[in-house]
């Protein structure tokens, strides 16, 4: 704890003090106030080469694979990212981890005057100060600067042409998939929502895109030659080759600008992963060799042997199994179906749904529906503590509407209820210690906001056990399973009696567990 008068001395009264702004979801399409508090503070986020990434889908997941294999290389990296799932220093990351309290605290301090005074200025000239997004991103950039780091990666928050990180000029502007999502402030249409994404592609840099439909495509194509800069797009000069499941994840095979990359070890499960694995090694060819050299492949995996995605297909439990996704677009719900299909094969699936208000609400609903509506008989609607999530009454109404039978549906506004009313319909399955070991059986899958994914997350703890338990291992030995996926190392306590028995007709069942001392 470091005070200094009325300057707050923790991340808690730091994190209170920028909810006191305008919130998150009433950022002002502006970048002045951003320019002239940044030129005050020295222009930081000109201290490091960046990486700018936008979209709909896939961000954040593509930053952290970026990151990693950034972080392979030597370099020190400082990744931005939003929302964050349990603290605000999350936000703002060094060498993959959140920075640290006192450094977090400490540079506040230093830039809260600079802050202020723009404030100042903005309320004369009738203007919102400095909003809460806005407030953290100058933070960010302060914290790269006094670390500092090599490499920004730096993620949009909302759009691109107006968002507060757009005062950055990227060497690489990375654009992942772009579907519809908020709609009210960025367009009607995947072209018009492009024509604000298209924003971060600046003189000097580069383009990476993601597959893209048509007219979104050729939005990005002309910001690109209009900036006079060179355009890689997946599926024309890069993409997946082949892909298959793989225990805690998949292999891909990736074409990339300049060399192809043979199984690619990617800890994280579904097929819009690779597809993000695809750009992110792209973008990582462009950045450190124009898109003319290749990779080194030694550092590829080793890097991204470290990737990981908290709250995206993330499995924090098993006997039932218990996956929490965040997923806020129909988009995002339909690939997370798909990815849940392919790499669980659950006798019994239960679903835990909360979604905030200025989503495609129905829209989620009624993708869900299409996608498990055969075979899901327990839907659970609740909601967060966010103010702008939805009443869970109402998404129970909105349900119904999309095609889930009122029978099936059961709504609470607390999310430790929902969450237990699921888990107990899932445990209501006798599920085998092969099933257990495979991950079949009993399941159930949180969605539809980072929140509630958070929310879960802090209720159950985060994962205990090296990985996901998926159906891709499902050919080989039980006994193997649970060495693969860290069971075999789990105390006795954790393990069902049936898998103890696996464990124990093992002939070197003795020489996989640790030392009771250990354990």
């Amino acid at each position: 704890r470091v005070m200094r008068g009325d300057v707050p001395g923790t991340v808690e009264e730091v994190y209170r003090d920028l909810l006191a702004r305008a919130p998150e979801n009433k950022m002002q399409p502006r970048l002045e106030p951003m320019r002239r508090v940044l030129a005050l503070l020295g222009d930081p986020q000109h201290a490091a080469p960046v990486i700018h990434l936008t979209g709909t889908n896939g961000k954040t997941s593509t930053a952290r694979m970026v990151e990693a294999v950034l972080r392979a290389y030597g370099l020190r990296t400082g990744r931005y990212t939003s929302p964050h799932l349990q603290r605000v220093t999350e936000r703002i990351s060094i060498d993959g981890a959140p920075v640290a309290d006192e450094t977090f605290v400490r540079v506040w301090g230093e830039i809260l005057p600079i802050v202020q005074t723009v404030d100042a200025e903005l309320e004369a000239a009738g203007e919102v100060p400095l909003t809460y997004f806005e407030a953290v991103t100058t933070l960010g950039f302060a914290v790269f600067a006094d670390e500092p780091v090599e490499v920004i990666v730096l993620e949009v928050g909302l759009g691109g042409v107006t968002d507060a990180t757009n005062v950055a000029d990227a060497v690489v502007s990375v654009v992942t998939p772009i579907s519809l999502d908020h709609t009210d402030l960025l367009g009607e249409t995947e072209a018009e929502i492009a024509e604000e994404k298209a924003g971060i592609i600046k003189p000097g840099g580069a383009l990476v895109s993601a597959a893209q439909e048509r007219d979104a495509a050729q939005v990005l194509l002309e910001a690109a030659q209009a900036a006079d800069v060179p355009f890689r797009f997946e599926g024309v000069e890069f993409g997946v080759l082949e892909r298959s499941l793989a225990v805690g994840g998949q292999q891909v095979s990736v074409r990339g600008l300049a060399a192809e990359y043979r199984d690619l070890f990617l800890p994280l499960l579904g097929e819009h992963q690779a597809q993000n694995l695809a750009v992110a090694v792209a973008a990582l060819e462009m950045f450190l060799g124009g898109g003319e050299r290749p990779l080194d492949e030694e550092l590829l995996r080793e890097g991204l042997s470290q990737v990981t995605s908290p709250g995206r297909l993330e499995v924090l439990r098993t006997a039932p199994t218990l996956i929490v996704d965040a997923a806020h677009n129909p988009d995002g719900v339909r690939a997370t179906a798909r990815a849940v299909q392919e790499a669980f094969g659950f006798t019994r699936l239960s679903l835990v749904v909360g979604i905030l208000q200025e989503k495609d609400a129905p829209g989620m609903l009624a993708a869900l529906y299409r996608a498990f509506g055969d075979d899901v008989e327990d839907l659970a609607v609740t909601q967060s503590s966010s103010a702008r999530a939805i009443p869970a009454g109402e998404l129970a109404r909105m349900a119904v509407d999309a095609g889930w039978p009122e029978d099936d549906v059961y709504a609470t506004e607390s999310v430790p209820d929902a969450l237990e009313w699921a888990v107990g319909r899932a445990e209501a399955l006798e599920t085998s210690a092969d099933e257990l070991a495979s991950g079949t059986g009993g399941g159930v899958l949180v969605l539809g906001s980072i929140t509630l994914a958070a929310e879960v997350r802090t209720l159950v703890g985060e994962p205990r056990h090296a990985g996901p338990v998926t159906v891709a291992a499902r050919g080989l030995d039980p006994a193997d399973l649970l060495d693969a996926v860290g069971l075999a190392d789990a105390d006795e306590d954790d393990l069902d009696p049936e898998i103890l028995e696996l464990l124990e007709d093992r002939d070197d069942a003795g020489a996989r567990r640790r030392p009771e001392e250990d354990r």
